[in-house]
């Protein structure tokens, strides 16, 4: 590896990264195909609203499932092979909509979808962590999350030329999409020299959640960082889908481009994902979560200053920015805190539970809603963040970390 300041990239890195954020956009492609088809779906099998609510409720049991196991497979057994099963499975899943003509068949393919996506974002991580060097993981990791957000755009376009022509079903067919991705990658890529070399010692320690929470120093560090992707996550869910709602409700300004909401905060989560994965390398983990916690707990209490759709769209950038700039960070903390061995294991278990328990927060705000003003339910927002940035100040390994990045310069 070119330990120079700007190093180039090797060809096996190259391929890392692409198909790393490439899974990542097919799976958030997948997500929002479900929030753009759903009304579709509800009208053209006559289900209730409970019933459609509950096909996102099993997608998430699936993540969370799919999280934890394939974690756990890709260290015992590879990541590249893992990670391709991963995209067969949800691509699969997603093909099989177009035969669905029943709610109970789109709750056992919502599931399978679920069991796929879930075991991508670990296993993707831990290709990250074996390929490159610590003082690079904030900047990877920040690409590879971009490619996620641009899922969701190409979500948005495809759903909208696909939706009013040919329907509901005819989208899903797109997922057959990712197993090219999964050939190419079991084609072209292969196992890293750092994992062939743990396969083989004959003392290496077993795999399991347990090492997670060894010693008491790592059981803060686990609960810690759950804690805060909880914030991440439920702030993400929160605003995405709430903020339209809220101001045509409070503000009394019609969101008739919810489009243009969503790809104004995209852009500017992506803008905020560049830049923190860079502070991250440069400045360690400290100051750049310190610097966007206490931006995101700023501009989004500030939001609700917004009186026209112009400075609604400009504020939504900002907060994207500094709310989600920082979503590919926990992966590369997470890779510099964890024993090689068991980083897709740390990864799957931490992201996942947060994202889980953190999706909650779409019910917990529509509570807040009911019993608050607008500034009182932003100020709840706001005030998570702060928390977020207190744990953050006392995880282990932080502090370490940073000097480490530093002296690695």
């Amino acid at each position: 590896m070119n330990n120079s300041s700007k190093p180039s990239l090797s060809k096996e890195q190259k391929l890392v990264i692409a198909s790393t954020a490439t899974g990542f956009s097919f799976e958030n492609m997948d997500f929002n195909f479900m929030s753009f088809a759903l009304s579709s779906i509800i009208a053209s099998l006559g289900i209730s609203t409970v019933q459609a609510g509950w096909i996102t409720t099993i997608t998430q049991w699936g993540v969370l499932l799919g999280g934890l196991l394939f974690g756990l497979l890709s260290d015992k057994y590879g990541r590249i092979k893992i990670f391709s099963y991963t995209i067969f499975i949800f691509a699969a899943g997603t093909a099989l909509m177009y035969f669905a003509h029943n709610i109970t068949t789109i709750y056992i393919l919502r599931f399978l979808i679920g069991l796929g996506n879930g075991g991508e974002y670990g296993v993707g991580m831990a290709l990250i962590a074996e390929h490159f060097a610590a003082k690079q993981y904030g900047r990877v990791s920040s690409v590879a999350a971009i490619g996620g957000q641009i899922g969701s755009i190409l979500a948005a376009v495809l759903s909208a030329l696909i939706l009013p022509r040919l329907g509901w079903h005819v989208l899903f067919l797109v997922g057959v999409f990712p197993v090219i991705l999964a050939f190419f990658i079991r084609r072209n890529l292969k196992e890293s020299d750092t994992f062939i070399t743990n396969q083989q010692k004959e003392d290496k320690p077993k795999v399991s959640f347990k090492r997670l929470f060894s010693t008491p120093k790592l059981s803060m560090q686990t609960l810690g960082l759950i804690c805060m992707v909880i914030v991440q996550a439920g702030g993400y869910f929160g605003l995405m889908n709430w903020l339209p709602t809220i101001v045509q409700k409070q503000l009394g300004i019609s969101v008739r481009g919810s489009s243009l909401w969503m790809i104004s905060t995209i852009i500017g989560m992506c803008i905020g994902m560049l830049v923190f994965g860079n502070i991250l390398d440069h400045l360690g983990p400290q100051k750049s979560f310190g610097l966007f916690l206490f931006g995101a707990a700023l501009v989004i209490y500030i939001l609700v200053r917004a009186r026209n759709m112009i400075e609604l769209l400009i504020l939504g950038a900002i907060v994207g920015f500094f709310a989600n700039g920082m979503y590919g960070g926990y992966g590369a903390i997470i890779n510099y805190l964890y024993p090689i061995d068991i980083v897709a294991t740390a990864n799957s278990f931490i992201m996942n539970i947060g994202k889980f328990i953190g999706s909650f927060s779409t019910v917990v705000i529509g509570f807040l809603m009911s019993k608050l003003s607008m500034e009182g339910v932003m100020a709840f927002l706001s005030i998570m963040y702060l928390i977020s940035f207190a744990i953050m100040m006392f995880l282990p390994g932080l502090k370490t970390m940073t000097k480490e990045l530093r002296a690695s310069k």
